[in-house]
């Protein structure tokens, strides 16, 4: 792994760079894989499945006996697994509901908020080398809790047409109303515009690779929307002597392993842990079944040292990480202080796996800095905010004249008159 050494704050732009193409480099393949299915729908999609996934498929949808084949391919262990998390996600999603909100702002003039569901979403879950069934429970779970009508899901199949057998089991445990074995660039623009075979939806969620990030971020230009821009995974860990170098190493190497393309930080204000925590990565890796992978991971990653707590605090807020784990003795000021992070893990018995899988908050995160600006996936983002009003005459007395003053204010003679009209009524 890379060592840096008190680096200067001229220099912490180009070194917390994450290893990912830019939206320019990948723009035109994006764009003409959605032009083609626009106007082609499932022709395109097809040619595309053949193309990436190297299989031709009678048919894009799952159907129930392949569910049902499914849930006799997964063992009744991994099942349990699967239910302890998706209990606990739905109790730490439900919990973020939200009462109607009613205030009267002035006499006669009532203003209240409530949430309702967003109709369609659509679920992009990964396949390829690590098939995340465990984003089902993350994405699915709370859609079902706000309520929404259509839950679709894509995910690529096998070179045998196929979709891993967990993925299709979580899907059907948490509600999903429509699997389609689609993936890529394809998947995101067939939820965009809607074929024949796959529902358009209101708003895109899931993570994936550079290409449907990409994709993701263009299809807002479609009208739909998305969670956020989920890229390659990402784990920053701040820790001290008080860490165990050993745990801090797993952490690396847990999301090292997510693909080529992840990057993994240690910030430190000890160059013997440092020094430590390198040999465990080495000694772990050596064992790892996605050694290659993880590999190429490291190659992005660096260990860093800083002097003190607080030049370390400031470097991550500038790095935002995705994953942030908290291992050191003055824990309260990075907990209390952090503003920029996808998720927070604190302590050493805090894994980022245990975030990835069954403690109940969500592992759809902001990636590549966007925790200065995005949220995790939560409840609320499969919801929108309504506001109401109603006001009375005697409503529309109070606040009227302000209106009219404003109004003409700003040349919107129409506006003003909107108002006065109704109160030369109650003359």
């Amino acid at each position: 792994m890379n060592k840096i050494y008190n680096p200067k704050r001229s220099t912490w732009s180009s070194l917390l760079q994450r290893p990912t193409q830019t939206v320019e480099d990948i723009e035109s393949i994006v764009l003409r894989v959605f032009d083609e299915v626009k106007s082609e729908g499932d022709i395109a999609i097809d040619r595309y499945t053949r193309k990436f996934d190297r299989v031709t498929l009678q048919d894009v949808l799952a159907k129930s006996n392949e569910i049902e084949e499914a849930k006799k391919l997964v063992s009744q262990e991994l099942k349990e697994s699967i239910k302890v998390a998706k209990s606990n996600i739905e109790a730490f999603h439900a919990a973020q509901k939200t009462e109607k909100v009613t205030i009267e702002t002035a006499n006669g003039v009532l203003c209240w908020q409530e949430k309702r569901p967003i109709q369609k979403v659509g679920l992009y879950i990964p396949g390829g080398t690590a098939p995340l069934f465990s984003t089902i429970l993350m994405l699915a779970t709370p859609a079902n809790i706000a309520e929404c009508k259509e839950i679709v899901l894509c995910t690529p199949p096998n070179s045998e047409g196929k979709i891993n057998p967990a993925i299709l089991y979580a899907a059907d445990l948490c509600g999903v109303t429509k699997i389609c074995k689609v993936g890529g660039i394809q998947a995101i623009a067939g939820m965009t515009f809607g074929t024949d075979s796959i529902p358009q939806v209101y708003k895109i969620f899931g993570p994936g690779n550079q290409f449907v990030t990409v994709a993701k971020q263009l299809a807002t230009k479609f009208g739909v929307a998305i969670d956020m821009p989920a890229g390659p995974s990402e784990l920053l860990v701040v820790a001290d002597d008080t860490a165990n170098a050993s745990f801090v190493a797993s952490d690396l190497l847990s999301q090292a392993e997510h693909g080529k393309d992840s990057q993994v930080i240690l910030v430190s204000t000890s160059k013997t842990l440092i020094n430590t925590v390198e040999k465990e990565v080495e000694k772990q890796l050596s064992v790892l079944p996605r050694k290659e992978i993880a590999q190429a991971a490291i190659q992005n990653s660096k260990l860093i040292y800083v002097d003190n707590d607080t030049e370390a605090l400031n470097l991550i807020n500038e790095y935002g990480p995705e994953h942030f784990i908290v291992c050191v003795k003055n824990e309260d000021l990075f907990v209390n202080n952090i503003e920029n992070a996808g998720s927070v893990f604190i302590g050493n018995y805090t894994p980022e796996s245990a975030g990835d899988y069954a403690s109940g908050t969500n592992h759809t995160l902001p990636t590549n800095g966007y925790a200065k600006q995005y949220s995790g996936v939560n409840l609320d983002s499969f919801m929108k905010s309504m506001t109401f009003q109603k006001i009375s005459k005697e409503g529309i007395q109070t606040i009227g004249n302000a209106i009219e003053l404003m109004a003409e204010a700003e040349g919107l003679q129409a506006h003003k008159n909107a108002v006065t009209l109704r109160l030369e009524s109650l003359k």
